[in-house]
């Protein structure tokens, strides 16, 4: 199966943490935190439609400013979703500029606030100097989004404040028969995202337009199969509770990537308590019992930056791949 999600850390595992999520062939892109974010480009930027906000201390939503500095002319609206209380930081953001010249810029900013059940909308527009409007509320039952491309869902943490933990899959991945298209002189290009699109829908009474001819669904069979999508997590700032633990393997059960902050040894778990942060090991274990194909460690504490091979073993080791 060829991947539908192109995924690179945006920093290293010492530095503020994020995660880029690009959608292949889609003009697409989600964001998961908001570390040091001076290392994506403004093209990397302009293709997010999503931002996802474990919470606001200052390593995960630092970069908040740059992204909102080159979104300012941005089309599409900006939705971010966050923990309880996020509303207020986005708009604590947005009051410490001046906004008296932007009335055409269209940037829209849509934030949904994850507080117990429910889920809080409210939108900030430029051409309204970011004043805050209220949209409502809508019941939350874990899923924060959903779309005919992918699902994300998220749980609440415990960091001595709430942290939200993601996961994102895709609902189905369609694959292309190469060899399937060439015995019907089809070529590879752009009208193939109008076809994948319909076998996800099921929509049998599409049409397609290659080269000036006209195809039904139907003469089209077999080039499109369908397959299971890939599917990825994002975890970090959680203590090693059982709750939080059970939690975390719920939500990242099946996972093909697991992103998951190692940030102490089990030697140092103690502190690792103290500071609300899961272990190395936890971390691990975390991924075995949740059967996910792969941990990538992440967010480390920086009182191992001479030995960071011991946090990568330590959780390879408890994983057991």
């Amino acid at each position: 199966m060829k991947p539908s999600f192109h995924v690179r850390p945006f920093s290293g595992p010492f530095d503020d943490p994020g995660l880029y999520v690009r959608f292949l062939r889609e003009g697409r892109a989600m964001i998961f935190d908001l570390g040091y974010t001076n290392t994506l480009s403004p093209r990397d930027i302009l293709k997010t439609t999503e931002i996802f906000i474990s919470h606001t201390h200052i390593d995960h939503f630092i970069g908040f400013d740059n992204i909102l500095r080159i979104s300012l002319k941005k089309e599409r609206p900006l939705k971010l979703y966050g923990p309880e209380g996020f509303t207020a930081c986005i708009e604590g953001k947005l009051r410490g500029y001046t906004w008296n010249l932007i009335e055409d810029y269209p940037l829209i900013i849509e934030v949904h606030e994850v507080a117990g059940g429910s889920v809080r909308e409210t939108e900030f527009r430029a051409g309204n100097s970011f004043v805050r409007e209220e949209l409502g509320t809508k019941t939350f039952s874990g899923e924060l989004l959903k779309d005919n491309l992918c699902t994300v869902r998220a749980v609440s943490l415990d960091h001595r404040v709430p942290c939200l933990a993601f996961s994102l899959e895709e609902d189905v991945h369609v694959n292309i028969d190469k060899a399937r298209l060439s015995s019907l002189g089809l070529p590879v290009g752009p009208w193939l995202k109008q076809l994948k699109a319909s076998v996800r829908e099921k929509n049998e009474d599409s049409v397609f337009t290659v080269n000036g001819r006209t195809y039904t669904y139907k003469e089209l069979n077999g080039v499109a199969s369908i397959t299971r999508g890939q599917k990825l997590s994002y975890v970090v700032d959680a203590a090693g509770s059982e709750e939080n633990v059970r939690k975390i393997v719920d939500l990242v059960k099946g996972s093909d990537v697991l992103y998951i902050e190692t940030c102490f040894l089990d030697a140092d778990k103690d502190r690792a308590r103290d500071r609300y942060h899961l272990t190395a090991k936890e971390a691990g274990r975390i991924a075995r019992q949740a059967g996910v194909g792969r941990l990538e460690a992440i967010h480390f504490s920086p009182r191992y930056m001479d030995k960071p091979e011991m946090l990568y073993q330590e959780a390879k080791e408890e994983f057991g791949k």
